[in-house]
């Protein structure tokens, strides 16, 4: 079993009010004020807005070599992978709902969204502009849909499963990104 060679970063929260929290209520932009939303599409939409928000959360006021530090060796997990393959991801929601012939990958084969995850603010900049484009394409491509029962694409997968797909990635990868967080520097909360 490998060995941690480098001393591991003190837990923290910035959060006051519940130390199990990634920051006071008042200042998670999560939290909204009033009633949830109606009907099965805007909570959906609700849910990945917040999985979306927490991933961001989780990478902010780190510089390239923490986002791009792959903190559970072998894996080549890290910040900066995941933006860059949730940005893959996006793109490739996009193949599922047509017939016509696949989007090219962003970044090459398969893994390379995380084997090119290295240390340069260039690198950073795109993989953050790259995810912002694919999320807007594939939310606008699937605004064309307004029943969710209906089946597209090649495999006739329903609108409302691709949604719930979405969802879960994000959420998936947040979990991944807690604790990438925490050992990149010791940051905690949900």
């Amino acid at each position: 079993m490998a060995r941690m060679t480098e001393e591991q970063p003190a837990r923290w929260t910035q959060a006051t009010v519940y130390p199990d929290m990634w920051a006071d209520p008042e200042d998670d932009p999560r939290n909204r004020d009033g009633a949830s939303p109606d009907g099965e599409l805007a909570t959906l939409g609700d849910f990945l807005t917040d999985y979306r928000r927490t991933l961001l959360m989780k990478c902010e006021g780190l510089d390239p070599e923490q986002l791009a530090r792959r903190s559970v060796p072998p894996s080549t997990m890290s910040l900066l992978g995941l933006l860059r393959h949730l940005a893959e991801v996006e793109r490739d929601w996009r193949n599922w709902i047509t017939d016509a012939d696949p989007l090219p990958k962003l970044y090459g084969p398969k893994d390379t969204d995380f084997h090119g995850a290295v240390a340069e603010q260039a690198v950073v900049d795109g993989a953050y502009a790259d995810l912002e484009c694919e999320q807007a394409a594939t939310d606008a491509a699937l605004a064309a849909f307004e029943d969710l029962r209906e089946r597209v694409g090649k495999d006739g997968i329903a609108i409302r499963e691709l949604l719930v797909h979405r969802v879960e990635e994000y959420a998936r990868h947040c979990g991944h990104a807690d604790l990438l967080r925490e050992c990149v520097d010791g940051r905690v909360g949900q």
